[in-house]
């Protein structure tokens, strides 16, 4: 007997297994392809949106003192006013410290008084009565004088005291201990004017009304009176004079500080002790 190698005989079958299984594999890597671009998109990041401008903050007291200052160089200088002015349009929240060295000198009707803010003490002691009556400015030189006086129908005055001072609380500093007479206040010389233009709402108007408001003492103990006074705040909107200005600034000489005046719309109106609490508020409408 021969004892040759044996060499199996091809079988078909395994051929065709190979082939279907080789086939199967090229389909799979045929359809992982699309899978992976379509993941890929899918995992693509959001676009970011763009950030919205912060809101323009009010303008505060300090902000408002700045800017009649510039108004008062410039009317001193005789610049020109140029371009349109930045303030016209803005917002503004100031708070104005009264009664920071006592009660009032003078009676309700005191014309000293008007568009200055004050309190009184009551009869008993157990009322402190705050009170602010607007000017009537519609007929003033700096209001009406000029070719180009504004049609407003009313012009309500609002004075800013102490306008060397940017902070909204008393000044701290002591008068002189030594002085003996009593010292007169400095003139006003900032002031916002609250306008009510021809044919337009008469809400809000004061009309020659105080804005009052009485603190009363709990129980029978007296009131004692403020150490820090207390505040009026006044916000609004910056309005604009027809020259398109936010600021008229007029004076009697060249040696006097100019009288600076704000045009505004006022939003509101309001007493608070000198802790910001607040004890009254009038809001048009």
């Amino acid at each position: 007997m021969s004892l040759q190698p044996h060499t199996p005989a091809p079988r078909p079958g395994l051929h065709l297994a190979a082939l279907i299984l080789f086939g199967l594999m090229l389909a799979g890597c045929d359809r992982t392809a699309p899978e992976q671009a379509a993941n890929a998109q899918a995992e693509t990041p959001a676009p970011t949106m763009p950030k919205l401008p912060a809101p323009v903050p009010a303008l505060s007291r300090g902000d408002l003192i700045a800017a009649a200052a510039r108004a008062a160089s410039a009317f001193a200088e005789g610049k020109p006013s140029e371009g349109t002015d930045p303030l016209v349009g803005r917002t503004f929240s100031v708070r104005i410290a009264f009664g920071c060295t006592g009660p009032a000198s003078g009676g309700p009707q005191d014309e000293d008084l008007r568009g200055v803010a004050s309190w009184t003490p009551g009869p008993d002691g157990k009322t402190i009565e705050l009170r602010m009556t607007p000017g009537d400015w519609a007929g003033s030189a700096l209001i009406a004088a000029g070719t180009d006086a504004p049609a407003w129908e009313a012009v309500e005055g609002f004075w800013i005291p102490r306008p060397w001072l940017d902070s909204e609380s008393c000044p701290v500093v002591k008068g002189d201990p030594l002085q003996t007479g009593e010292l007169a206040a400095a003139p006003q010389t900032l002031g916002l004017a609250a306008i009510f233009e021809e044919g337009g709402s008469r809400i809000g108007r004061r009309n020659g009304r105080a804005y009052t408001f009485t603190v009363r003492a709990t129980g029978d103990t007296p009131l004692p009176a403020p150490n820090q006074g207390y505040r009026m705040v006044l916000q609004g909107r910056i309005a604009s004079f027809p020259d398109g200005r936010a600021i008229r600034c007029r004076a009697p000489g060249v040696d006097q500080r100019p009288v600076c005046v704000v045009a505004t719309k006022l939003d509101r109106v309001a007493f608070e002790d000198s802790d910001g609490a607040m004890l009254s508020e009038w809001r048009p409408g």
